[in-house]
């Protein structure tokens, strides 16, 4: 905090405890003094190193995990991203000025999405003048890869780690994620096996950190799911995909109190509402009714349609969509509290 206060941009380095090569580090340079001793001006930031490197790093007693946990004062930070990037401190002012508050809920203008996408290091820590790391006085891991996050976890006699329900046979050093079904894991070894909603990873544990590649592949496909998860979250509530096909999706949504979906018309699919909980404000064409638990509605293809939740709880419906195209894209808001187009 002492440092913050002399205008250092300050980041926490971690003691590092292996020669890990899948974190960047920090160079310690000479010692900062204001009457004691309070950390050290940085060297040098380097990226993710080889084995080779990472050992005389952690040799040389110089170098520390880079976090990425920061402390400094506000006005000082703002002064080095106009100085050292200066198109991201335009856009973020521009960004947060004036922005209308709805419900609760502050929606970011799409250019915020435009700026470059760049870390704090690589934007202000690299290139600015006062810039100091401290030892940092507490354990951490980033949980930047399936075998951190197995490291965290009691493992059993054959150091295997599982959560959810697994059941293991003649396994040894596997990592088991399966919360939401059980996984059955027979005679192999030093395997990650995560099952989550969204998709199945099966990997050697030692190629954990190759799974950036996998996303990149998604990307490259224009598959889905880089970019959504079977839960949704918007402004107004969350949908999850309970179920989906060439023709039909089903969704359970739960809309906020006092929230409502934009005023909207989809050209290629009609929807089938049925409440579980709360009550439903439904405005269809221009007529408006409340829906109650176990009741429904129907919304057909073209029609122009809202979803409200008027009351103190939250709404819960089940929707089921039926027609040529149901995609995510087929949608026409006319009106939208959020500032959706």
């Amino acid at each position: 905090v002492e440092l913050a206060r002399l205008e250092y941009l300050v980041t926490f380095g971690i003691v590092p405890k292996n020669p890990h090569t899948g974190y960047g580090y920090i160079e310690q340079g000479e010692e900062i003094e204001n009457g004691i001793p309070l950390g050290h001006k940085v060297a040098r930031f380097m990226e993710k190193p080889d084995r080779e490197r990472a050992e005389a790093f952690v040799a040389s007693g110089r170098h520390f995990w880079n976090a990425g946990i920061f402390c400094f004062r506000v006005d000082v930070l703002l002064s080095a991203l106009r100085e050292w990037a200066a198109e991201i401190a335009e856009g973020i002012e521009l960004s947060l000025s004036g922005i209308p508050e709805k419900d609760g809920v502050i929606e970011l203008p799409k250019e915020f999405g435009r700026l470059p996408s760049v870390s704090l290091d690589y934007a202000v820590m690299e290139k600015a003048r006062k810039v100091a790391v401290v030892p940092a006085p507490f354990s951490w891991s980033d949980v930047g890869s399936w075998s951190s996050y197995a490291s965290l976890l009691p493992s059993d006699a054959q150091g295997n780690r599982v959560v959810g329900e697994g059941l293991l046979h003649e396994a040894e050093g596997c990592v088991v994620h399966s919360p939401d079904r059980l996984a059955a894991i027979l005679g192999v070894k030093n395997l990650l096996v995560i099952d989550t909603p969204d998709a199945l990873l099966v990997a050697a544990k030692d190629r954990d950190q190759e799974v950036e590649g996998v996303v990149a592949e998604l990307r490259r496909r224009g598959h889905p799911t880089h970019l959504l998860h079977r839960t949704v979250h918007r402004p107004w509530g969350t949908y999850t995909v309970l179920e989906q096909g060439a023709r039909f999706a089903i969704k359970r949504i739960v809309v906020r109190p006092g929230r409502a979906l934009s005023l909207q018309m989809h050209h290629h699919r009609s929807e089938h509402w049925v409440v579980v909980s709360g009550t439903a404000k439904v405005t269809q064409g221009e007529t408006e009714r409340l829906v109650r638990p176990s009741e429904s509605t129907y919304i057909p293809a073209g029609v122009t349609h809202r979803l409200e939740n008027p009351g103190l709880i939250d709404l819960v419906i089940i929707e089921v969509q039926c027609g040529d195209y149901v995609g995510e894209d087929d949608i026409v808001r006319f009106e939208d509290r959020y500032g959706r187009a």
